[in-house]
C-alpha cells in the first residue's frame, strides 16, 4: 500500500480528533446556562484533564505502537473517543464531565501518537512536511465542522450536539485505523539537503533520549510555547464576550483559527525542510510572542484587528506540534520516534494545566486577560532565544560501552 495513502488515513483520524479540543470552546457558555453553580474555571479544569490524559500518557502508548503497530490501538481509540465525547453531554456533575472528558483524552492520545509516528517512519525523507501534514489535519481538522456545531447546539442543544459528533467521530477513526501499520524496517534516504540536520546512525531509546540536553532544551521550548494558543483555544469565546465582540465574529475567529493554525503547522514543517529546524522555530517563536502582545494593545477595541492578532497568534503556534517530532526524528532516529514524541508532547499537558484552569481563575480574580497574555508573549521570546542555543550546541552522541580486554583480544 502506497505510503501516501496510510499517511492521508491518518490525516483524517486526526481530522476526527480536532473537535474534542477546538470545538471546546463553543461548548462552554451552555455548560455553564445547564449548571448554574458551575463557574467558568470549574468547567475549564476539564479542558485541563482532557489536555493532560492526551498528553502524559503519550509516552507508554508510544512505545507500545513503536513495537505492536498502530492498528489496534487505534481501533480502541475510536471507541473511547466517540463514548467519551458523547457522554459528556449527559454529565450532571463536575466529576462526570472531568471522568468523560479524559476519556475522550485518552483515546486522542492513542490516534495523535500513532499518526505522527506514520509520518515520522515512513518519512524520514520528509519528516517536516509528513508531520506538519499530521498535525495540521488536527489543527485545521475542526474548522470544517465549527458552523455546524455552532448550529447543532443552538438548534438541538449541546447534550444531542456532543452525541452525534461523538458517533461520527468514533466510527471514522475506527475505519481509518484499518489502513495503518508501521514500516517493516526505517529506510532513510541517500541523500538530504545541506540544510536539513542529518540523522544518526544509531536510534535512541527514551531512556536514552532522556539524559540529553537536547531533549530538555526541546521540553522546555514546547512548553513555553504551548501556553499561549492553548489559552486562546479553551478561553477565545468567554474572552470575546468580555470584549463585547459578537458572537458570530467569534465563530468567524474560531474557524480562521484553526485554518490558520493547520497552515502554519504545514508552512513551518515545509519551511524547516529547507532552511532547518532551528533557524524555523526561533523565526515562528519570536513570531508568536509579537502577535500575543498584539492581542491586547492594537487589537483592541477593533473585532477586526482582534480576529487577525488570534489568527497570526495560531499560525505561529501550531508549528510547534510539526517542528517539533520533526526535530525528534532528526536528533533521535525513526525507530522509537513515537514514544519519544510522546515525552516531549507532553509538555502540551503541563501547559494546559496554566492556559485551561490557572488561566481562567486568573482573570476570574483580576477581571482582564492581560496578564495571561504579557506573561505567554515573555516565554514565547525567551522560548525564540534558547533555540541559538540549541543550535550551537554540539549534536547528541550516544555513548557505547568499551569491549572488555578480552572479547578485543588483548
Amino acid at each position: 500500500m502506497n505510503r501516501w495513502f496510510r499517511l492521508s488515513a491518518a490525516v483524517i483520524a486526526m481530522i476526527m480528533i480536532a473537535n474534542l479540543q477546538y470545538a471546546w470552546t463553543f461548548f462552554v457558555e451552555p455548560l455553564q446556562a445547564a449548571h448554574k453553580s458551575w463557574k467558568l474555571d470549574d468547567i475549564q479544569w476539564a479542558f485541563t484533564l482532557f489536555i493532560a490524559f492526551e498528553t502524559w500518557i503519550m509516552p507508554c502508548s508510544g512505545w507500545l505502537i513503536d513495537r505492536l503497530g498502530p492498528r489496534t490501538f487505534m481501533t480502541a481509540a475510536g471507541l473511547l473517543c466517540g463514548a467519551g465525547w458523547a457522554a459528556m453531554g449527559h454529565a450532571d456533575k463536575l466529576t462526570e464531565l472531568y471522568l468523560f472528558y479524559s476519556i475522550a483524552g485518552f483515546g486522542a492520545a492513542l490516534v495523535y501518537c500513532g499518526s505522527m509516528g506514520i509520518a515520522l517512519k515512513w518519512f524520514a525523507d520528509k519528516r517536516g512536511l509528513a508531520a506538519g501534514l499530521i498535525a495540521a489535519g488536527f489543527g485545521s481538522g475542526a474548522a470544517l465542522f465549527t458552523a455546524l456545531i455552532a448550529h447543532l447546539i443552538h438548534v438541538h442543544g449541546y447534550r444531542d450536539t456532543f452525541l452525534y459528533t461523538g458517533v461520527v467521530q468514533g466510527l471514522l477513526i475506527m475505519v481509518a485505523a484499518q489502513f495503518l501499520e508501521n514500516p517493516p524496517r526505517i529506510v532513510l534516504p541517500a541523500t538530504l539537503t545541506r540544510v536539513q540536520i542529518k540523522p544518526h546512525g544509531a536510534d535512541y531509546n527514551s531512556w536514552e533520549m532522556l539524559r540529553t540536553p537536547h531533549f530538555w532544551m526541546l521540553f522546555a521550548m514546547a512548553l513555553m510555547m504551548g501556553i499561549g494558543g492553548l489559552m486562546i483555544t479553551a478561553q477565545v469565546k468567554p474572552m470575546a464576550k468580555t470584549l463585547n465582540i459578537a458572537a458570530a465574529t467569534v465563530q468567524l475567529s474560531v474557524t480562521l483559527n484553526l485554518i490558520a493554525n493547520g497552515s502554519g503547522r504545514l508552512f513551518w514543517g515545509w519551511v524547516s525542510d529547507h532552511v532547518g529546524r532551528e533557524r524555523t522555530m526561533g523565526v515562528a517563536f519570536l513570531l508568536q510572542s509579537i502577535f500575543l502582545l498584539g492581542v491586547v494593545t492594537v487589537a483592541r477595541g477593533s473585532a477586526t484587528l482582534f480576529v487577525i492578532c488570534c489568527a497570526l497568534v495560531f499560525f505561529t503556534w501550531g508549528e510547534i506540534y510539526s517542528l517539533m517530532p520533526s526535530a525528534i526524528g532528526d536528533y533521535f532516529g525513526s525507530r522509537n520516534a513515537s514514544s519519544n514524541y510522546g515525552f516531549i508532547y507532553a509538555a502540551k499537558g503541563v501547559a494546559s494545566i496554566l492556559a485551561g484552569g490557572l488561566a481562567a481563575q486568573l482573570f476570574r480574580k483580576t477581571g482582564t486577560w492581560d496578564y495571561g497574555f504579557y506573561v505567554c508573549a515573555a516565554l514565547a521570546l525567551i522560548a525564540a532565544l534558547l533555540t541559538l542555543v540549541l543550535r550551537n550546541m554540539p549534536r547528541p552522541q550516544k555513548h557505547r560501552a568499551a569491549p572488555s580486554p578480552a572479547l578485543a583480544g588483548g
